[in-house]
């Protein structure tokens, strides 16, 4: 039997439906800049989310993604005074989910660097793991933004991340506002060649 699940921002009238599919993930998935305020995601939700990036594949299995979530108002309000021009976009998002990755795992083998990515890598293994937790959460019903605008110094004081750790993103987390319109794509034959 399928579970249901209530999809804010999938049409005009929000209904129970049931769990959606991979592929209506991807159509209603957006990034949005704009969320409501009042709602709340509990830590249970949001370990939900961390445990399906968890299944990300990454080099060698050396999984370089950490993560750290302000939950709380103090440790939340911080975070969103150090998203640059995104403030006052996600400033009703009750989540926000600080991404890193371990330098010298991915992309080395026996601490030495394989090629010339090198940390890349390790950028490439913590966009993955980004990309399936945002997907868990179009399909549990929230919204996300990642920002890149951000402040990485004050948000490795905040958050005591070791030097060790290059931060990539804050990722917002809440619930639409608004229905956002679909992005133009470029034809798929500008991105892909066939031989």
């Amino acid at each position: 039997m399928a579970s249901t699940l209530l999809l804010p921002g999938c049409g005009a009238k929000q209904e129970a439906v049931s769990a959606p599919t991979l592929d209506e993930v991807f159509l209603s998935r957006r990034s949005i800049r704009a969320y409501e305020a009042g709602k709340t995601i509990s830590e249970a939700e949001v370990r939900t989310l961390l445990e399906a990036s968890q299944n990300a594949p990454s080099w060698a299995n050396q999984q370089p993604t950490k993560y750290y979530v302000a939950i709380g108002d103090e440790k939340r309000e911080a975070v969103l005074n150090l998203v640059g021009g995104n403030k006052d976009r996600v400033a009703n998002a009750p989540v926000f989910i600080v991404s890193t990755f371990e330098r010298g795992k991915s992309g080395f083998f026996r601490d030495h660097q394989v090629d010339a990515v090198g940390d890349g890598w390790g950028a490439y293994d913590n966009g993955l793991a980004n990309a399936y937790l945002i997907l868990k959460a179009r399909a549990m019903g929230f919204d996300t933004l990642i920002m890149g605008m951000r402040d990485a110094d004050a948000l490795r004081k905040l958050f005591e991340i070791s030097e060790n750790e290059i931060i990539m993103a804050v990722i917002a987390l809440g619930y639409r506002a608004q229905e956002p319109r679909m992005p133009v794509h470029r034809p798929l034959d500008e991105i892909a060649k066939f031989f």
